[in-house]
């Protein structure tokens, strides 16, 4: 089946280098073209010609038109966007889990600067020693402050053999650290794996890509083959943005039983309106053979815990809504980003394309988590202290121009009162002197829970004035096909 071949859907994951990740489905352009709007274009060709005879300077045609188009897409809402030559380029690299820039998973931290997660494996930026927790406060002598993470992204991408020099405070350094660094082609691999104790595996997915499905595949049998007998399963969605919707279906069918229906579109085209299964045809990029066929037959029914927190978007929320309406996997952690729509790349060009929304995504009990998330079955913070900055994190409700929920009433966030605000100032001061967390470490409190909760022991849950703020509607008790 080649509907999920020619089109996109985008995650929001920053990877030094790359903004997003891209699927691939088709959706039909409608045959009828809309009529056009005549007197608004006239409108639009005066100012035109206005700045071109009035301008205090020049301004380039093509410049003032491909702003235009920009803003016209951007207006819709904060996933549709213009992508220019070298956005579309990113974007179309991103999926094949390859890119060129310098190995670094990065976020923007609360002053401003941007604070390194984690360098990727044997990268030009982890052979160049930079550690998560790092920050980086300049990029070839100039300030990140002030700069969009985006921009900051490409000024970090280049040419392969590039340099680019980064600024970094550390905080047991007592002065800024300087590091030049070579750009070059970064694979990544999106599926990592260990036993982190006897009997019971962790397996984190960090973003989908085209490959992931195959990655999972490997890291799951090689599991088996060390502990054939394995008691408790966690799949780590935590900070996961999103990416190919393929990668999502795939990972869902290695859990679920055979075509089970994973997730649903609709849109206006008639090609947006679809229910997805977990069936090779709907999670494959390859037409070679079927990457879960193999898996051992234990990984449908070992205990499976499902690690979110507000980080898990769009595909990764996919995942974990379609585990959790079949009541697969006991969902921990804190309630995710609610990204719930469909992002289609409309190609414009040889070079340039739009990512335009075309669709919302429904779990298979016809939830929708846009603007919304998925709540845990088990409310969790990030330390047994409280959520961190994670509770902090802006959310798909924050943005502006969101999408609405078609399928339940949206609560509107409150404005935090007095003590709340003091109690988040405490919380980033709290932040800046703890050690950063890595996932899948003895020190990973949300983790340590969900092997608490596999092995039947008590499980410590989030605060109470967090379960007030997350605990929203409870799954439906039997999973159906998608609506």
């Amino acid at each position: 089946m080649g509907k999920l071949k020619n089109s996109g859907l985008i995650g929001l994951g920053v990877v030094a280098g790359i903004a997003v990740s891209l699927q691939f489905s088709a959706m039909a352009q409608k045959n009828v073209e809309p009529a056009l709007p005549l007197e608004e274009l006239r409108q639009l060709a005066d100012v035109f010609g206005l700045i071109k005879s009035d301008y205090v300077e020049p301004v380039e045609d093509k410049k003032l038109l491909t702003e235009a188009i920009a803003g016209m897409v951007a207006s819709l809402d904060p996933h549709s966007a213009y992508l220019d030559k070298k956005a579309y380029a990113e974007l179309r690299e991103g999926s094949e889990g390859k890119f060129v820039g310098l190995g670094i998973e990065i976020g923007q931290s609360e002053d401003g600067y941007i604070r390194i997660v984690s360098p990727i494996e044997d990268s030009p930026a982890y052979r160049a020693g930079i550690k998560a927790g790092d920050l980086i406060t300049r990029l070839d002598g100039q300030s990140v402050k002030g700069v969009s993470l985006d921009d900051n992204i490409k000024r970090m991408r280049g040419e392969p053999g590039t340099k680019v020099t980064l600024t970094i405070a550390r905080q047991d350094a007592p002065q800024p650290l300087s590091f030049t660094i070579t750009r070059e082609e970064i694979h990544q691999k999106s599926v990592k794996s260990k036993m982190v104790e006897p009997g019971y595996a962790w397996l984190r997915v960090s973003q989908f890509q085209e490959p992931t499905v195959d990655d999972l595949a490997a890291q799951i049998t090689a599991l088996y083959k060390q502990d054939p007998n394995i008691k408790g399963m966690v799949l780590d969605l935590r900070n996961d943005p999103g990416g190919v919707l393929q990668g999502a279906i795939g990972v869902s069918a290695a859990f679920l039983p055979p075509n089970a229906a994973v997730v649903s579109t609709n849109g206006q085209l008639a090609d947006s309106r679809q229910v997805f299964y977990g069936r090779v045809d709907d999670y494959s990029f390859r037409s070679d053979g079927d990457a879960l066929a193999k898996l051992p037959a234990a990984v449908k029914k070992v205990p499976l815990v499902v690690l979110v927190n507000t980080g898990s978007a769009s595909a990764s929320e996919i995942v974990a809504g379609a585990l959790q309406d079949y009541k697969r996997a006991t969902i921990i952690g804190t309630q995710t980003f609610g990204k719930g729509s469909v992002q289609t790349i409309r190609q414009l060009t040889a070079d340039t394309a739009v990512k335009l929304t075309t669709a919302r995504y429904y779990t298979p009990n016809g939830r929708s988590i846009q603007a919304k998330g998925i709540v845990p079955d088990l409310l969790v913070d990030e330390t047994a202290e409280g959520d961190g900055l994670n509770g902090l994190r802006m959310r798909e409700a924050d943005l502006q121009k969101h999408l609405s929920n078609d399928r339940d009433q949206e609560s509107a966030k409150a404005t935090p009162a007095n003590d709340e605000m003091e109690e988040q100032l405490r919380m980033i001061a709290l932040e800046k002197t703890q050690k950063p967390l890595e996932f899948g470490s003895k020190d990973d409190f949300q983790l340590q829970q969900a092997l608490n909760h596999l092995k039947g022991l008590p499980v410590k849950l989030a605060k109470p004035e967090t379960l007030v703020v997350q605990a929203a509607s409870k799954p439906d008790a039997t999973a159906q096909g998608g609506k």
